[in-house]
């Protein structure tokens, strides 16, 4: 069993050959370290900022995704499609011609994976251990579809933040969960997410986001701004090699709540199928 997640991990992951000589790695932003007090002002930026997040709520778009771990460097072609708080589909290609090799389903409660050149089908319980096993991001997926379309949640309320710093034209508010905080880096001027940093409940740092290249969006009669780049670091010490994984999204196009997106998932004829919730242990990631 084992032997056979690792040769579906290899084929998703895939070299696209053609793009090995301009392969994206991630950049991290210095966060502001100067304390301030919580001020009216910046309840009401954080207010707007919740406000903003919530206006993106589906997509369908293409891009490039480029991965770094520890013992490998790939990158993928990948058409993505999401309603938010619902399904997530990505088809993921890969080499010179850009063929399909994995056809992913996710929904809140459950996942289903298709290794297309080996005709299997991975199916199991949308849970962080289950995306861990595929993907090596022990995530949930609220999280995962965040982090592939830009779009972050905010539902804490002003009563959860704990702490707001200030530097270089950024405030960055410190937010208690029910895992553990959540650090939103916000733009003074633009008011745009610019980085979110995700620790446990032990202060341990789980991922950190950042976001690029913003471009306007007209939703629910509102000015929007989106980032084109998203950048992650997954922390994790179960993750194969023991070190940072990087993941970097960079859309080429996209259309926001587009009003026909219809996500459909055809489950594959006569696919070996591998129930995921009975596979045990950690497997690496690529």
């Amino acid at each position: 069993m084992k032997q056979v997640l690792r040769a579906f991990l290899y084929v998703f992951w895939i070299v696209f050959i053609a793009g090995c000589a301009d392969f994206r790695t991630v950049t991290v932003e210095d966060w502001p370290s100067e304390k301030v007090e919580f001020t009216d002002d910046l309840a009401g930026l954080y207010r707007d900022v919740s406000e903003a997040s919530m206006g993106a709520k589906a997509l369908d778009g293409y891009a490039d995704i480029w991965i770094k771990t520890p013992k490998r460097e790939e990158r993928v072609y990948s058409n993505i499609q999401l309603i938010r708080s619902k399904d997530m589909r990505i088809i993921v290609s890969a080499g010179i011609l850009g063929w399909p090799v994995a056809d992913m389903l996710f929904r809140p409660d459950s996942l289903f994976v298709h290794d297309m050149l080996n005709n299997q089908l991975l199916v199991g319980g949308n849970r962080p251990d289950n995306l861990e096993k595929i993907l090596g991001l022990r995530s949930d997926y609220e999280l995962l579809s965040d982090a592939l379309a830009g779009f972050i949640t905010i539902n804490e309320p002003l009563t959860a933040v704990e702490s707001v710093r200030e530097g270089g034209g950024n405030v960055s508010f410190t937010v208690a969960t029910q895992a553990g905080k959540k650090e939103l880096l916000v733009n003074r001027l633009t008011k745009n997410i610019e980085g979110v940093l995700i620790s446990d409940s032990f202060g341990r740092k789980q991922v950190e986001m950042h976001f690029r290249k913003f471009v306007p969006y007209i939703l629910d009669g509102k000015n929007v701004y989106l980032p084109e780049e998203i950048d992650v670091v997954m922390f994790s010490p179960r993750l194969d090699g023991s070190g940072k994984h990087e993941m970097v999204i960079v859309y080429d196009e996209r259309v926001i709540n587009p009003d026909d997106l219809n996500i459909q998932y055809r489950l594959p004829e006569n696919a070996r199928v591998i129930d995921l919730d009975r596979v045990v242990g950690i497997l690496p990631w690529m």
